[in-house]
């Protein structure tokens, strides 16, 4: 995989076959016994398909994180080929001390952060709540989920659209994809605390927004307080996040400014 090939990386529009970005089936099974860390130190030394293999197997998580904390299927498709660019040229500063996946997160996530400040900076006006949650859902949530359902995860899309981009990308992480307060922070690169902040000031600003989805309107520390105590709607996260060591400050280099 070329850093060209890189950066014509789009999510949103993956074959039928898996191939995206990964190589052939024949490609994909000669690494299946290869970890991640192993595949980087291989692409770093000029393996040409070591990379895309990486990709085929992060892309889904990677997608979810960049989707639901942009709200814009554009958007997260350049951030997350904004990452895997970076990713790519920035390999050789992989250090080890972290797991592969927690250093593809934080460098998403500081691409997406990147652009929800450029947007903000640049004050365009907002894309209509309706065209924007059609973006957020899911072909398969809106599709096969109950009507009810959909307009639950649209409701709580639309109150999620409305906050900061540094408490969006944490209540994303920890409430929606199930990550563990410390590994989103070293996804993020901050402190456990600040995590824990961000994800507070972000619930206790959604609960005006989703209170009339609630019985007990008045607890605001009660909302997604966690993934097994909340009492919202909640949209279904993706597969569980793998282990992770500490955090690798080289990925700083490979995704935009720190959250």
């Amino acid at each position: 995989m070329t850093v060209d090939s890189a950066a014509r990386y789009r999510p949103s529009r993956s074959p039928a076959d898996g191939s995206r970005g990964g190589g052939s089936p024949l490609d994909n099974a000669r690494f299946a016994d290869t970890n991640d860390q192993d595949l980087l130190a291989q692409h770093v030394a000029g393996e040409p398909d070591a990379f895309g293999e990486l990709v085929r197997r992060h892309r889904d998580r990677l997608w979810a994180v960049a989707l639901r904390t942009l709200g814009d299927r554009e958007e997260a498709a350049d951030a997350v080929q904004d990452a895997l660019i970076s990713a790519f040229r920035a390999a050789h500063t992989f250090r080890g001390q972290s797991a592969v996946t927690t250093w593809l997160h934080r460098i998403t996530i500081n691409a997406c952060l990147d652009r929800a400040r450029k947007a903000a900076s640049r004050k365009t006006s907002p894309v209509d709540d309706a065209d924007r949650l059609d973006q957020l859902l899911e072909p398969h949530e809106s599709a096969e989920a109950p009507a009810e359902r959909q307009d639950l995860h649209r409701e709580l899309l639309a109150a999620l659209a409305r906050l900061p981009a540094e408490q969006r990308a944490a209540l994303v992480l920890v409430d929606m994809q199930g990550y563990p307060v410390a590994e989103a922070a070293r996804i993020l690169d901050v402190p456990t605390g600040t995590v824990k902040s961000r994800c507070a000031r972000g619930r206790a600003r959604l609960v005006p927004m989703l209170a009339h989805l609630r019985g007990d309107a008045g607890d605001s520390g009660g909302f997604a307080a966690g993934r097994n105590r909340t009492q919202a709607p909640s949209v279904p996260p993706a597969a569980g996040p793998r282990d992770a060591g500490v955090n690798d400050p080289a990925a700083a280099k490979g995704g935009g400014g720190r959250s």
